[in-house]
């Protein structure tokens, strides 16, 4: 371990000389116009606003966030459940540095979160939830989050929203090259290596990253209190202690490889294939006493996902298909010393999904005023979970855990008007079938119009029916699984108003305002039984409700200045409108665990010509961790402000663009908690070199 350390901070000292030695030599940067601001790794200038007439329609009413390319390639030690965290008003409840990160739309729980990879489902069938810690976002060139209503247009089951996720070609000419290498506190050291070549009709890519660390950040433990004694032992005082973050480490390693083709004839081809191999340990609670070499919690993954697409362009219309296969192998393992230096196994966890996906879509345009849609898409799971500590016999046949197979349909029809530049109406019919059960038809409508041209403001409204299919855990898991749960169903309403404004290579101002009101009903949720285990029930109906609030503003400052500011701003109730469990239940009327009322981002980018200096703050009101929301010393988790700053330096060199950043994380040290007992980090910092060769 010393060795490798040794050896990666060698190479990375060298290149911080090649970086200081070459950048007397650098040329004068691009964008020597005033009015300009940074997109990637370039200045551009700063494009006017669209006429009201040009929005899309394939986007009437949609309520919907795009990230762009520069928040998804700021950093190579981001994941996405970072990205989010920043960019967006949505909850991200993470467990711990490099541990399972999830995402919850406006107060629903993350299983209500629909996640796509180029057009395939990422949300685990046995859990019905996505881990964005296991999304790099330097594999993310394209992101978007669809809120509430506005999902239906790309699938079902998003009784929150859902966020789509795509890689893109690069257009390259010829032979490309990347290489970013980041060292940062904690030993942690993060790679990214692409390499690039293409012409007028093809398109190669190879990207991979590797992240590793010890994690063993130090935090002062609130959940603990060490005595101080005097001479007669008795108490005289007392403190937290300081400890570190223990059995925290971890690997993770991404390799992605795409190929596109493009007939120049209105054909296009890609096949993306991403593997993944994870190692980490899952660190100890702040609640846990004993030393760390006595336990082994050990969680390892390996995952491939391929994903093979064509699409037919022509003026009027276009059809698509796409085809993929997802094989994920976990295993948990959970190891104790028995007290002899012999280590026990505790837990041997085995689990196997294989997923076949394939889907078929189309688009007819009628002038410019109809958009007709289709889409068919279908997902059959084939699920393998057992414990080999735990085997439950069935005549001569082992089966241990459970072992099921399930087809999931999905097709969707709609029809799209927009009859002049003012007024335009969406109706989305969708269809879906787990199983051998079909939801009833998922209905959609959004209508958005003009209220004045100038500034371009639009008012937008939306309401859709949903449902969400218990996942194969919920039916199926031994001890507990219920398959006679109902699926999840909620009506969801939204209306808002937008707005943009700007003046060409000077400013562009845009903003919008959004008012959502959710009822979901027989919501799924795991209680004790009187058997010792937990099983899940239908026992909830809840109602989410509140407001979104974002803004974006580009602005050249001077000549050489530009600034870009953008802010998120979500209040979010979620109330368990239920009926009492016992006379005991206090959990009715209350706001449901782990959803803040409140959350906020901001982000600020200053440039000035080869230099930027960027600011990120995000909040999280107090998340309650028990659903009667009691104020006990456990019963809640404080609000707590996140800010980190960062300084990029650019270096433009006749063969090669250089990019040093240094990056502070958590920059008051605030002590903070995203789930009860996880420790997190405080203060820490990072420092990332990139070099581009120019061929």
């Amino acid at each position: 371990m010393q060795t490798i350390f040794t050896y990666r901070l060698r190479g990375f000292a060298l290149l911080i000389c090649a970086l200081v030695t070459l950048s007397s030599h650098s040329v004068a940067q691009e964008g020597q116009a005033g009015y300009a601001y940074r997109d990637g790794e370039h200045f551009v200038d700063i494009e006017g606003v669209s006429i009201v007439g040009n929005r899309p329609i394939k986007e009437i009413g949609v309520q919907q966030t795009p990230i762009d390319s520069v928040a998804l390639k700021e950093n190579i030690a981001l994941s996405m459940a970072d990205v989010l965290t920043f960019r967006s008003s949505v909850f991200v409840k993470s467990y711990g540095r490099a541990t399972l990160s999830t995402v919850a739309f406006r107060g629903t729980s993350p299983s209500h979160t629909q996640v796509k990879w180029n057009g395939m489902k990422l949300n685990s069938p046995m859990l019905g939830m996505t881990d964005f810690s296991m999304i790099p976002a330097y594999f993310i060139d394209k992101a978007t989050l669809l809120h509430g209503t506005s999902s239906v247009n790309d699938t079902g089951g998003g009784l929150g929203g859902s966020v789509k996720l795509a890689t893109a070609p690069t257009e390259s000419r010829g032979f490309t090259l990347q290489y970013i290498q980041g060292i940062g506190s904690f030993r942690s050291f993060d790679e990214f290596l692409r390499l690039g070549w293409g012409n007028d009709h093809w398109q190669l890519s190879t990207r991979a990253v590797l992240s590793t660390s010890p994690n063993d950040f130090k935090y002062t433990n609130r959940d603990k209190k060490v005595n101080i004694y005097d001479d007669e032992m008795n108490i005289i005082d007392q403190y937290y202690p300081v400890e570190r973050n223990r059995s925290g480490s971890y690997r993770d390693f991404h390799i992605l490889q795409e190929v596109y083709y493009d007939t120049k004839a209105g054909d296009r081809f890609g096949l993306n294939a991403w593997y993944l191999n994870s190692n980490r340990e899952l660190a100890m609670l702040t609640v846990d006493h004993g030393d760390d070499v006595d336990f082994d919690n050990r969680q390892k993954e390996q995952t491939l996902r391929t994903v093979a697409s064509w699409e037919h362009l022509r003026s009027s219309w276009k059809m698509g298909a796409r085809a993929g296969y997802i094989h994920t192998s976990m295993a948990y393992d959970y190891k104790r010393d028995l007290g002899n230096g012999i280590m026990a196994d505790m837990t041997r966890s085995r689990n196997k999904i294989n997923t076949i996906y394939g889907e078929v879509d189309g688009e007819y345009y009628i002038d410019s005023k109809w958009l007709f849609t289709a889409n068919l898409s279908m997902h059959q799971h084939f699920v393998e979970s057992r414990d080999k500590n735990i085997i439950i016999q069935s005549g001569d046949k082992g089966i241990v855990g459970y072992r099921q197979a399930r087809v999931e349909l999905s097709g969707a029809v709609s029809a799209k008007w927009r009859p002049n530049d003012r007024f335009g109406i969406s109706v989305v019919l969708r269809e879906e079938l787990f199983g051998n059960d079909f939801t009833p038809i998922i209905p959609a409508l959004f209508v958005d119009g003009v209220i004045s041209k100038r500034g371009n403001i639009v008012a937008k409204a939306s309401v859709s029916r949903n449902y969400r299919y218990p996942t194969l855990n919920d039916l199926y898991f031994l001890p507990g699984g219920n398959p006679n749960l109902k699926s999840e169903s909620g009506w969801t309403y939204d209306a808002g108003v937008s707005f943009a404004v700007g003046s060409e290579g000077k400013y562009r101002l845009n903003g919008s305002f959004t008012w959502f009101d959710s009822h979901i009903s027989d919501w799924i949720i795991w209680l004790p039984t009187t058997k010792g285990f937990f099983s899940p029930r239908n026992i909830k109906d809840v109602h989410a409700y509140g407001v979104e609030l974002n803004a974006s503003l580009d602005v050249a400052l001077a000549k050489e200045w530009q600034l870009t500011l953008d802010g998120n701003f979500s209040w979010t109730p979620s109330i368990n409108e239920g009926e009492k469990l016992s006379p005991a239940d206090q959990s009715v009327g209350k706001q449901l665990p782990y959803v803040p009322e409140f959350t906020s981002t901001i982000n600020g980018r200053l440039g000035w010509r080869k230099w930027a200096f960027e600011y990120k703050w995000c909040y999280y009101s107090e998340r309650y961790t028990m659903s009667s929301n009691d104020f006990m010393l456990t019963g809640k988790l404080p609000e707590y402000f996140m800010s980190n700053i960062s300084l990029e330096r650019r270096f433009a060199p006749r063969w090669a663009d250089l990019v040093a950043k240094f990056t502070i994380n958590n920059l008051f040290d605030e002590e903070y908690l995203s789930v009860l007992s996880r420790p997190m980090p405080g203060i820490n910092f990072q420092l990332q070199l990139s070099i581009t060769p120019k061929w």
